[in-house]
């Protein structure tokens, strides 16, 4: 059998599991799973730890390797987990050589193989020729964070930012859109960090204008999450001057109440995040907005939740991805005055409506528009703002225009546009 892999988390670790895979397999590793984690909640690494007891369950005699963000921050409790064979550091999961002594049956001294991530100072621009299954391809740009905003755990899981040089991330592109793939999405950690630590000291907009300028063959390039207070000059202007750019941004946002934002150390107050949208719209009218906010962070109260209710109108963000706070252990806001757990989830259930009622909004919005839509699987695309549309009859790959009949229930319903004979 050959090297699988289970994953938790960001695009980055998508991107991530398909490097791992390649080079597991290129140092001869094989019938093994690798459990990419994700340590953002405490239930993200819950559900890591119950995954791995079921695949131990349904296969005895297959290797279990864990790594991930999760098995970085709590190392040795997965290396406690019988079911587990080896544990590898977030540095050392890119490497053949990790994988070596398993598939070689080498004897460990210890299974947790785990180094000090905060000594990593380079990321490695890894070529990967496509990805299984998948219409879109990610790229990654950068990893880590210098930030500490004091919810987070994963600056201590992926180590100070470091950026992937420029060249490599271009050549990964050329070669992606040269074996076909239509959609590149850019992903990190912090991505809008990027830059500082290469000569030069490029920024993500420089980045973004070098892929769109040297890749002409690429049709579609998506920035996943953002911190919208670092966004460079460059990147506005490529945003407004280039169709290529996809008019979908995900924001770091996080609260929309000032207090709640400096106790979480942001680097942003609401009016920041509002004048950005506004901004970013005059330049790209098409532009829509998605955004992380986290519902009963401590001290919370009534009055601060409902800033966090409102700006989802305020800035007409159409995407919601919601967390109710999940203390993380070391984390300053663990050690905040907290709010109940009952409460934090309520919240986020309104937020969840709230965001729901957004989505359906822009899908009405849509109703009778003629969009380019990405064909990724099963008659399922995404169009160029990411709305999900049922598009049957097409192959996965295919960018194909359709126009807009209906609301489904992830999204839109499309249908072929005829042409004249």
């Amino acid at each position: 059998m050959s090297v699988e892999t289970l994953t938790f988390g960001c695009r980055l670790n998508t991107y991530e599991s398909e490097v791992m895979r390649a080079e597991a397999e290129k140092a001869g590793l094989a019938d093994a799973l690798i459990v990419n984690t994700c340590a953002v909640t405490a239930e993200a690494v819950r559900q890591a730890r119950q995954s791995i007891r079921k695949a131990r369950r349904d296969n005895p005699d297959r290797k279990i390797i864990v790594t991930g963000c999760a098995a970085q921050t709590e190392a040795r409790s997965f290396g406690d987990m019988a079911e587990v064979d080896l544990v590898i550091g977030n540095n050392d999961k890119l490497k053949s050589e990790s994988y070596a002594p398993m598939a070689f049956g080498a004897p460990l001294n210890d299974k947790v193989q785990v180094n000090d991530i905060m000594s990593v100072r380079e990321t490695a621009g890894h070529l990967i020729e496509g990805m299984d299954g998948r219409a879109r391809a990610f790229v990654q740009v950068q990893n880590g964070c210098d930030h500490r905003c004091t919810f987070c755990i994963i600056p201590y899981g992926r180590g100070p930012s470091r950026s992937v040089p420029m060249g490599l991330v271009v050549e990964q592109i050329r070669k992606l859109a040269g074996n076909g793939y239509r959609e590149v999405v850019l992903t990190g950690v912090d991505i809008t960090s990027y830059g500082p630590d290469l000569p030069g000291a490029p920024n993500l907009g420089r980045l973004v204008q070098a892929i769109l300028r040297h890749v002409p063959d690429l049709p579609r390039l998506r920035i996943s999450s953002i911190d919208s207070i670092e966004a460079d000059e460059a990147l506005h202007e490529a945003i407004a001057s280039d169709r290529r750019l996809m008019p979908h941004l995900h924001l770091s946002l996080q609260s929309g109440d000032d207090m709640i934002l400096k106790r979480m150390k942001r680097r942003h107050l609401r009016g920041d995040t509002l004048e950005f949208v506004n901004q970013v719209r005059a330049g790209r009218p098409d532009m829509v907005f998605g955004a992380d906010i986290i519902a009963g962070f401590p001290t919370e109260t009534d009055a601060m939740f409902e800033n966090s209710l409102k700006i989802v109108g305020e800035a007409d963000l159409a995407y919601l991805h919601v967390f109710p706070f999940s203390p993380r252990e070391g984390t300053p806001a663990a050690r905040m005055p907290q709010v109940g757990r009952k409460l934090a989830r309520d919240r986020a259930a309104l937020l969840r409506i709230e965001g729901e009622r957004q989505f359906r909004k822009h899908c009405e919005s849509r109703l009778g528009a003629m969009e380019n839509v990405l064909v990724e699987r099963d008659g399922m695309g995404r169009t160029e703002q990411f709305v999900p549309i049922d598009v049957p009859g097409f192959a996965a790959g295919q960018i194909v225009p359709v126009r807009v009949v209906g609301i489904g229930g992830a999204g839109l319903v499309g249908e072929a546009v005829r042409t004249a004979a």
